[in-house]
């Protein structure tokens, strides 16, 4: 089970970060700027990818994470591919903000469901498995990533019906996405949901958003350090590995 959420976590990165080895073609093609292209590469991905967290997260405590995992693969898959399909800023802006809503699901349910399937003292190294994905799909986005556009643009352009002709950075993008489509076979087909442990029981099934902000706000030194820490590291290593194939290639 875990190997395979950490395969989701692998495909999450590479769709997430395939972005990063096509910034010319995409500045060249829809004429935007390298401002457009960071809100691309960042702002439009992170803003729900952030804010629907803790939404996505409550759903999970309540309903089958598999299925939830599931359904957000499949939308971030969709959404990749709608990325290979964008004519303008506008609608590869929102192909990239819908690739966020869809990631946004498997981080808090995956948690969850390893904190139920494993014991306490082996806890520790199925979360360490789990997260390696970042580090995998980060490098694998730019190794396969690469290869797969080198591939794409010595076929050149390719005339699709209904579609019109996609440039090899449209295709690229299309290619990335099919992968998450397998993964989410895998989840429903070989993941089994397992036993919620450790339940915290209400009336309502569920703690109201009030009582988590006051539980936050109580801890706020801890979750403050937490957030501060999350938010400068993500600043520096998203910055960087944005910008890095560009300024290399530059």
């Amino acid at each position: 089970m875990v190997v395979i959420l950490m395969l989701a976590m692998v495909v999450s990165f590479i769709d997430r970060q395939v972005i990063t080895l096509l910034v010319a073609p995409i500045r060249a093609d829809l004429g935007i700027s390298d401002t457009q292209m960071s809100l691309l590469m960042g702002f439009a991905f992170a803003i729900f990818y952030v804010t629907m967290g803790v939404p996505i997260a409550r759903l999970a405590d309540r309903y089958s994470r598999r299925t939830i995992i599931a359904a957000g693969i499949f939308l971030w898959s969709l959404a990749t591919a709608a990325c290979g399909l964008a004519r303008s800023f506008m609608q590869l802006f929102t192909a990239r903000v819908m690739v966020g809503v869809g990631e946004a699901t498997l981080t808090p349910a995956a948690y969850s469901m390893i904190a139920d399937y494993f014991p306490p003292q082996r806890l520790g190294r199925a979360v360490g498995v789990y997260a390696t994905g970042v580090f995998i799909g980060g490098g694998l986005a730019l190794v396969l990533g690469g290869a797969a556009i080198r591939l794409i643009t010595q076929s050149g352009p390719m005339e699709l019906p209904l579609v019109g002709t996609l440039a090899p950075w449209q295709l690229t993008f299309i290619v990335v996405s099919l992968p998450g489509l397998f993964i989410v076979l895998l989840m429903m087909f070989t993941v089994r949901e397992p036993v919620r442990k450790n339940l915290v029981e209400t009336a309502e099934k569920s703690i109201p958003v009030g009582e988590v902000a006051k539980f936050m706000w109580t801890n706020r030194g801890t979750f403050g350090s937490i957030f501060f820490g999350y938010a400068t590291g993500g600043m520096a290593f998203y910055g960087f590995m944005g910008w890095v194939p560009e300024f290399i290639r530059r």
